[in-house]
């Protein structure tokens, strides 16, 4: 949504929008000149902003009680989803979309590195901060544009790309889709909306250019080496072999995501020598594996709220920084998700060395009978696990005596990192 406004904002659109509350990315939107409110009440709204010719676009994970949304609702003012507004956009040009249920961030904002790396002239929404660059949206240009693919509420049937990719297809948002099936069903309708190249995760039900470490893959990898950070390896296309290439991010399913964007971008004709370049210095994106220095101890952030996503977490982790005591704290995404999952969430959390549960982050939704942070707990076979309110975060890190902290989840945990991060450093 961010990103739609600073859009909007920097075409020449008078912008208002609300949030709950403030962040980096509202107090940028401020600045750029953007009004931002974060009282949901209708009488917070400006009066200006009340006109019944006031353009509304909202996201699909907007409660449908909000009073605000209700107000413009009932008033009849035109209104369409973040993802209706961004297929108009896209949809008249050239366009490259990256859907899935994991890695449509990453793999979105490394192929729009790369691309700016090549010099197109591109506009880019981004699901997450770029790092260096500091924004979820770039434009230089509008030959070309770059989006996420949401399947949520099934967003992504708004679109209809030049190219696409599809990253994963694993269970997610069950509200919606009720099952695996449902999902395979709603990504196969995206695929054959797409106009001209499909990229596919090599063993995906779907037919496309295919990616992955598997030999079979048109796109694979070959000879995989941790390195200063991240990997250096081997590509064989269907085409050529490109040697001892260098990806700066930390993760197997982040090399993943590079193999994916690197394909997208040997699809739209970029180079292997831009593609080298983009790789090595790919500035990364906030909340996606970001570490910090807490004297001695190493902290780092993540995105992941899905049980999939936190296994590549934990590996992560593992592969790394096989040799230090580790503590995850994670704050489950919706209860929907925490019920349709309870299981495998419990059993990938059981294998970190200590975990830290916050209480379920909401968003759009209302609390579900029996579905708490404290059942999930109760599930989890590791003894060393306890349920913590944000308030006690820092003492109760304070006194753990791992040197690896992992945050984790979808919700408002990233706010706590910079505050945990001044109580916990040691003062030099």
């Amino acid at each position: 949504m961010s990103a739609i406004a600073t859009h909007l904002v920097e075409n020449g659109a008078q912008v208002w929008g609300y949030d709950r509350e403030k962040s980096k990315l509202t107090e940028k939107l401020a600045a750029l000149g953007a009004e931002i409110i974060y009282d949901d009440r209708v009488e917070a709204l400006p009066e200006a902003a009340r006109k019944k010719s006031i353009e509304i676009i909202y996201t699909a994970a907007i409660p449908k009680n909000h009073p605000q949304w209700c107000f413009y609702q009932k008033q009849g003012n035109p209104m369409q989803k973040r993802a209706a507004f961004l297929g108009k956009l896209s949809n008249q040009t050239h366009s490259i979309a990256v859907g899935g249920t994991h890695g449509k961030t990453t793999t979105t904002a490394l192929l729009t590195h790369i691309l700016l790396q090549d010099g197109r002239q591109l506009s880019a929404f981004i699901g997450g901060v770029l790092k260096g660059y500091n924004t979820n949206y770039i434009s230089t240009g509008t030959d070309l544009s770059i989006l996420e693919a949401d399947e949520y509420d099934r967003s992504f049937l708004q679109l209809y790309p030049t190219h696409a990719a599809i990253t994963a297809m694993d269970a997610d948002h069950l509200d919606i889709y009720e099952s695996s099936k449902g999902i395979e069903v709603g990504y196969e309708a995206f695929a054959a909306q797409v106009q001209k190249t499909l990229v596919v995760a090599f063993g995906l039900p779907l037919n496309g250019v295919t990616y992955g470490f598997d030999p079979k893959a048109d796109y694979h990898i070959e000879n995989i080496q941790l390195k200063e950070g991240g990997f250096e390896f081997d590509v064989v296309t269907p085409h050529e072999v490109e040697k001892n290439l260098y990806f700066n991010q930390m993760g197997q399913h982040n090399l993943q995501n590079a193999l994916c964007a690197l394909t997208l971008a040997r699809v739209e004709g970029v180079s292997f020598e831009v593609i080298r370049k983009g790789l090595a210095s790919f500035p990364g994106i906030e909340r996606r594996l970001n570490q910090y220095a807490l004297g001695e101890r190493i902290l780092i952030d993540d995105y992941a709220h899905h049980p999939v996503e936190l296994k590549a977490l934990l590996e992560t982790v593992k592969s790394f920084y096989p040799n230090r005591k580790n503590t995850i704290v994670f704050q489950p995404h919706l209860f929907s998700r925490t019920r349709d999952f309870m299981t495998e969430f419990a059993a990938i959390l059981s294998q970190f060395d200590a975990v830290i549960l916050l209480d379920i982050y909401p968003a759009r939704e209302l609390p579900m009978a029996g579905i708490t942070s404290a059942t999930l707990l109760a599930q989890i076979s590791n003894v060393n696990k306890k349920l913590v309110n944000k308030e006690a975060l820092a003492d109760t890190l304070a006194s753990s005596n791992a040197d690896l902290i992992v945050m984790a989840g979808a919700g408002d945990i990233g706010l706590e990192i910079q505050k945990l991060i001044s109580q916990l450093n040691p003062i030099t």
